[in-house]
C-alpha cells in the first residue's frame, strides 16, 4: 500500500511494532525490514536529523491483521 506524507514516522513505527509479521518499506532501490529494531533506529535517526516529511513510499505487510492495523493508522483510528 502507498503511504503519502507521513507526518509522524515515530507513530508509524509504533504501529509497525504492533504487527505480528514482516513489514517492509519499499523504495526505488531499497527494501527495508521495518520490524528490525536496528533498521528502525537508523531510519528514524536519519529522518529526524534531516527534519523532513516523508514523501510517497510503499509499505508491504504480509499478514492480514497487520494490513488492517496499517489501514487503521492511515485513516487515523489507531
Amino acid at each position: 500500500m502507498k503511504l503519502i506524507n507521513v507526518k509522524d514516522p515515530n507513530e508509524l513505527m509504533n504501529v509497525v511494532n504492533k504487527c505480528k509479521g514482516k513489514v517492509e518499506l519499499i523504495g526505488p532501490d531499497i527494501r527495508l525490514n521495518l520490524k528490525s529494531k536496528i533498521t528502525q533506529l537508523v531510519s528514524l535517526a536519519e529522518l529526524f536529523s534531516a527534519d523532513v516529511e516523508l514523501g510517497e513510499f510503499e509499505i508491504v505487510a504480509y499478514d492480514y491483521d497487520d494490513v488492517m492495523l496499517l489501514i487503521q493508522f492511515l485513516v487515523g483510528r489507531v
